[in-house]
């Protein structure tokens, strides 16, 4: 150390070699020695940067997606039985230009490699549902769609997954799903067992997300445009409205093959065992139409009436038709003669907005009629009793097909208008074996549990208990009769017999059959003189009488104002969760 201190020049030397070495670190992690090996290129860096690849590959297994394969005998046979091949449909279905993919490369694909980390499609099969976004006439909507010519529309690797996703996104963004069934939609194939190995217990996701679609009022609508079978019938059948193509569509729990060996029925077709004839006259599905292009067109119909959600108001369009247009002639459509029967959907027609009234269930429970119409624009449901079937007394049928329409109504926020023409429920063996009141007390249940508003215009008969149920079901009652109303506890005819059964009798046992039948007719035009309407009117029995006329004006009014006032008040209620609606 004294060493050092006395030689000032070796410090200084010291110094010197210390901050030459610190400058040769820092320059040698700046700009390496050049003479160092340099690293072995890695397999990725051979791959495009712009992801070329990769985009290449999506492109070829969309376009074989789209590109029918000829002479694959699953396509052949689709079209040997006249239907549209699956994309020919979403084509159709949807607005030009607004069909947008959800799971467009999902399917079985052989890859071939054709490098270290490079492989290119060699061979696809799609998943056989095509499902996405679109439009309907500008709405907004999400859909699936069946591909019978692959595999017949059994599940394969990705369709359940793909279902209950777009189940799902109806539910997430609330706008309305639509479903074409042409197979099981995904339902089990014996063959599924050969490919996994093993047999499953039957799953079902997609139902906890269909049950809530319901009854939050995301639209759900289903077309059967071949045979829905098991899983793909139980899905169309569980929408909101459904409609099947007379030329192609079918519908059953289990195809031919199956019911051969366990109920010993031979020789069926398609059409035998669940035709249109079958499940468009029982209810099962809603409506007709004579081919694909008019399922769609109903669909589209329907969807005009509806929100996108319970949580939205129903859409209402512009109109033409003069809501004081006024309607001469149903002064005159309900005969004096009581006997007689008159066109119930003349009414309505002549009613609501012009070229309006959709109806729904046409073919079934025929003794009620209900659909969907506008007043002044705005969409209304629509339930009338059909006096020219059964004379109008409710059956089994008709009081499901009006319990249904109900359901949808509220869940849906659209306000009931309806045309009461009613004799009671319906009487007999028959009406007794097919659990008339069952059906009817389940209709009275619905009535006073749903809270849409109601309006009543009658316009004849209002007898028993059928009757009671539908005016009096809200409180206050908002209704208006027509000059042609009658109303009691039973129709006169009938009523009398049982009212003065002894006197009848003994008249006729002391002074003959003709004597009684005097004293019948007395009662009877008695009775009728003080069933005068106005008599009802003077006691408050009935709110008020209108000329039939200005029966369009009168019902316009109340829609208005329901529109203004009272639907927005429900839909917040709605959101709030104090409106709960069940359709399911």
């Amino acid at each position: 150390m004294a060493s050092d201190e006395r030689n000032p020049s070796l410090r200084k030397d010291t110094r010197n070699a210390s901050a030459t070495d610190r400058l040769a670190q820092v320059s040698n992690h700046i700009a390496p020695d050049a003479q160092k090996k340099r690293r072995r290129k890695s397999a990725e860096s051979e791959l495009p940067a712009d992801y070329s690849d990769i985009l290449g590959q999506i492109a070829t297994l969309r376009k074989i997606a789209a590109t029918p394969d000829l002479n694959n005998r699953g396509y052949v046979r689709q079209k040997q039985v006249g239907k549209l091949w699956v994309r020919e449909r979403v084509e159709q279905l949807l607005d030009p230009g607004s069909f947008q993919e959800v799971g467009s490369v999902s399917g079985t694909v052989e890859w071939k490699k054709i490098g270290k980390v490079k492989e290119e499609p060699v061979d696809y099969v799609p998943s056989n549902n095509v499902q996405g976004f679109g439009r309907l006439r500008g709405r907004k909507i999400v859909f699936t769609a069946d591909d019978f010519s692959i595999r017949a529309g059994h599940a394969d690797g990705a369709l359940m997954d793909k279902t209950v996703y777009i189940e799902k996104l109806a539910i997430a963004l609330q706008i309305p799903i639509v479903k074409l069934v042409d197979g099981s939609s995904g339902g089990g194939s014996v063959t599924t067992i050969r490919t996994t190995g093993f047999s499953y217990v039957p799953p079902l996701p997609s139902f906890t997300q269909v049950v809530q679609q319901l009854n939050m009022g995301v639209p759900n609508l289903g077309a059967v445009l071949g045979p829905a079978i098991g899983l793909g019938a139980a899905r169309v059948v569980a929408c909101h409205f459904s409609v099947m193509a007379a030329d192609i569509g079918s519908l059953f729990n289990a195809g031919p093959n199956v019911v051969k060996n366990a109920t010993f029925e031979e020789g069926l077709s398609f059409t035998d065992l669940g035709g249109p004839s079958m499940h468009c006259t029982n209810g099962t599905i809603d409506n007709l139409a004579p081919d694909e292009a008019g399922c769609f067109e109903q669909m589209r119909k329907v969807l005009s009436y509806l929100p996108d959600s319970g949580t939205k108001l129903p859409p209402v369009i512009e109109c033409d038709d003069p809501i004081d247009r006024t309607s001469e002639s149903l002064r005159s459509i309900v005969p004096r003669r009581r006997e007689r029967m008159y066109n119930p959907r003349k009414i309505i027609t002549e009613v609501v907005d012009r070229d309006s009234f959709f109806e729904i269930g046409a073919l079934w429970g025929t003794t009620a009629i209900v659909g969907l119409a506008r007043f002044g624009g705005r969409p209304v449901g629509i339930v009338s009793l059909n006096c020219e079937v059964n004379a109008g007394a409710l059956d089994a049928l008709g009081s499901q097909k009006i319990n249904r329409m109900l359901k949808f109504l509220d869940v849906f926020n659209i306000p009931l208008v309806q045309f009461v023409d009613v004799p009671g429920y319906a009487i007999g063996t028959l009406a007794e074996r097919t659990a008339t009141m069952r059906h009817g007390v389940t209709l009275a249940t619905t009535y006073y549990s749903t809270t849409i508003p109601i309006f009543s215009v009658i316009v004849r008969r209002v007898y028993g208990v059928a009757g009671g149920i539908m005016l009096d079901c809200r409180n206050p009652r908002m209704r208006v009769a027509w000059p042609s109303g009658m109303w009691g506890s039973l129709p006169l005819e009938g009523g009398i017999e049982v009212g003065h059964s002894f006197e009848l009798k003994e008249i006729e046992r002391k002074e003959g059959k003709e004597k009684r039948e005097e004293r019948y007719k007395e009662l009877e035009d008695e009775y009728r003189r003080l069933m005068n309407p106005v008599r009802t009117a003077n006691r408050f029995g009935i709110e008020e009488i209108i000329d039939p006329a200005v029966t369009r004006t009168v019902c316009c009014e109340w829609i208005s104002h329901v529109y203004e006032v009272l639907l927005p008040e429900r839909v917040m209620e709605r959101v709030a969760g104090k409106i709960k609606p069940s359709f399911a």
